[in-house]
């Protein structure tokens, strides 16, 4: 696993979410849930959707093509027609005021 610098954490409100794109990666959604920061992989497994264009609605993020939500914080399917969980990763803020986000080395 390494960490990888994203987004300086105040740059994101409380209860909103971000894409972020990872040079030969595909891109990943960060959310602020209050004072708390999350991150899943962007693209819903149900369909070809941005989840980071979706609503947060608690702690589920609404998916923008078929209405399936996901839990925020464990990625696990929270309303259908999602079935498979997305992939989530731990973040953490830095001295430096950035977020960074725990991912599997390429």
């Amino acid at each position: 696993m390494g960490l990888l610098r994203a987004i300086p954490a105040d740059s994101l409100e409380p209860d909103a979410v971000r894409q972020f794109e990872i040079e030969g990666r595909e891109p990943i959604a960060i959310y602020r849930l209050g004072d708390d920061f999350f991150a899943t992989d962007d693209l819903c497994t149900h369909g070809a959707a941005s989840l980071s264009e979706g609503d947060i609605e608690g702690d589920d993020i609404i998916c923008p093509f078929h209405d399936g939500s996901f839990n925020i914080r464990t990625g696990q399917v929270t309303g259908a027609p999602c079935v498979t969980p997305v992939a989530s990763y731990p973040v953490s803020t830095g001295a430096d005021g950035f977020l960074y986000v725990e991912m599997p080395e390429l």
